[in-house]
């Protein structure tokens, strides 16, 4: 299942719509389907935004959404929209590039992201990859968290090629194409562990020295600057 298909989403859509009324303020498809990357094993990643967001709207939301195929998939984000205006923009930066509207706008709900913001998103990627990345490579040496590190540089990478360039890249197969030749290193490094199937070694040695020196790099070139 590549594409959720139209008669999913409208689905879902009236869910939404009939539980919470006139508070719905924004629908969105965020993730792999959002890029239209995914596999069999895709999270379908929604992202909703409410005037307001109470536990019982929660739990209303789970009760609805159970109701629909594929809910064993289904994840993302929910937030009422004063939160969202108050969220660091630094996270809102990738929150407003991966979110394809389904309904609504995010143009009245999101604060005005400026290069600042764009800094502060890549540099704080990059110290919590090259921290995680560490304490992996001395303690862990765990092939899943390894995993989840590149799939977070993806995101620093889609960040990076953006202040570079002012062009935000969803798809990785574009920012393959375009972007140089060690995040190039680093963007074919994840495609492998992402790849690679249970009962196949995953070189984790190798693999974390290029993420922990990239990381490293990052930090260095944009730390110094603030």
């Amino acid at each position: 299942m590549r594409h959720l298909s139209e008669a999913w989403l409208k689905a879902y859509l009236q869910t939404v719509t009939s539980l919470f009324g006139v508070r719905l303020l924004f629908v969105g498809l965020q993730g792999s389907y959002g890029r239209d990357e995914a596999t069999e094993s895709s999270d379908i990643d929604m992202a909703l935004i409410l005037d307001l967001v109470s536990a019982q709207d929660l739990k209303a939301y789970d009760d609805a959404i159970s109701k629909l195929p594929h809910r064993e998939k289904m994840c993302g984000f929910i937030s009422g929209k004063q939160e969202l205006a108050c969220w660091s923009k630094a996270d809102l930066f990738q929150f407003c590039h991966d979110t394809t509207p389904l309904a609504g706008s995010l143009r009245d709900l999101l604060p005005e992201i400026g290069e600042d913001d764009i800094r502060r998103a890549i540099l704080t990627g990059a110290c919590n990859i090259y921290h995680l990345c560490g304490h992996n490579m001395v303690h862990e040496k765990d092939p899943a968290i390894l995993k989840s590190l590149y799939k977070a540089a993806v995101f620093v990478v889609q960040a990076l090629h953006y202040h570079r360039m002012g062009v935000y890249l969803k798809k990785r197969c574009e920012l393959l194409t375009e972007a140089p030749q060690r995040e190039q290193q680093l963007l074919l490094a994840y495609a492998r562990i992402k790849d690679s199937r249970p009962d196949q070694d995953v070189d984790v040695a190798s693999s974390s020295e290029l993420l922990f020196a990239w990381a490293g790099q990052v930090i260095r070139e944009y730390g110094s600057a603030q």
